[in-house]
């Protein structure tokens, strides 16, 4: 298969080591930026397109949209209308996805948004068990996902970057990302409802906290996004009616209190590769698993656990949240 990946900024360049993990070599890339396009070729060796329209795009089988939130659509837009499955990163923007979505369908085209988070090893573990009904229902959570703004890309300035705009701020763009998980696990809520606001600088005049409680109907959870963590965290107490769950990314180790039998399961977690210049506990191997799965969904063996019916779902969240819906 041939891969064009439209975006050679951090996510782009990791989609990059993910297909070649895969044993994949037809890779492509394309950005407005020289010196990324450069870099990419300096670190992977791939060919590069310094210019890209209807005709170029014939060549390839997939498509790879890793470019920032807010150009997205256009680029779903762009794989549509050629006719190519495409893989998009997380969206924080609503726009005119619902017709994109529309057309998607009308013409048979998949649109696979990223879902990450629902491949990490925890995450996976704590879906079986809750979902398995053995401890009974969710009766309520709280998870709390913190990372420091500056702290993402040490090597580039925060206001060089997407993250530092009101519409696709750091904070802003991960309570969809989390959410994404969240409700692959819980369900959908039926209210949500919270605060959020800037309260430390971050290096950008944008929103760092979110905190937001959520009603499923038969039970509750609590969900605060930050970007002023000054040391990254995403830590869950999630309970059950016959047991707990308790998570900590930087531990290797997933927690469930049985109260049946009033003891602790330890479910132990692999470690993964990481990239260098990353947080430690961004493991790389859920990025590659992923694009495997896409990779099969585009040849009909599979179909892609996300979809742009939830993207839409979950961003609507989070305008309701802010008042815009």
């Amino acid at each position: 298969m041939n891969f064009l990946i439209i975006g050679l900024g951090s996510m782009g360049k990791r989609r990059v080591r993910c297909l070649k993990r895969l044993g994949f070599k037809g890779i492509v890339g394309y950005d407005l930026k020289e010196e990324r396009r450069r870099e990419a070729k300096e670190k992977y060796d791939i060919e590069l397109l310094e210019n890209l329209d209807d005709k170029t795009i014939k060549d390839f089988d997939a498509v790879i949209i890793s470019t920032p939130p807010d150009r997205h659509n256009e680029w779903i837009k762009f794989a549509i209308d050629n006719d190519k499955p495409a893989f998009v990163e997380a969206s924080v923007v609503l726009g005119d996805l619902e017709k994109l979505n529309d057309l998607a369908k009308k013409k048979g085209i998949l649109i696979a948004p990223s879902c990450s988070m629902r491949f990490h090893p925890a995450i996976r573990d704590i879906k079986n068990i809750v979902q398995s009904g053995k401890y009974g229902k969710v009766t309520n959570f709280s998870y709390h996902s913190g990372q420091y703004l500056p702290d993402w890309h040490p090597w580039e300035n925060v206001r060089d970057y997407y993250v530092s705009k009101i519409e696709t701020g750091g904070g802003r763009e991960i309570v969809p990302f989390e959410l994404t998980w969240i409700t692959d696990v819980v369900g959908f809520p039926k209210n949500v409802t919270g605060f959020y606001g800037k309260t430390l600088n971050v290096g950008a005049d944008i929103d760092d906290t979110y905190v937001i409680s959520l009603d499923f109907g038969n039970c509750y959870g609590n969900l605060t996004v930050d970007i002023a963590s000054r040391y990254a965290v995403r830590s869950l107490i999630l309970n059950m009616e016959y047991g707990q769950i308790l998570w900590r990314w930087d531990e290797k180790v997933m927690k469930l209190y049985d109260a049946f039998n009033r003891r602790w399961i330890y479910h132990y977690l692999p470690e993964g590769q990481t990239e260098e210049g990353y947080n430690k506990n961004i493991i790389e191997d859920m990025y590659v698993e992923e694009l495997e799965k896409f990779i099969k969904a585009v040849k009909g063996e599979e179909v892609f656990p996300n979809s742009l019916d939830d993207d839409i779902k979950i961003l609507k969240l989070l305008y309701k949240l802010e008042g815009k819906l």
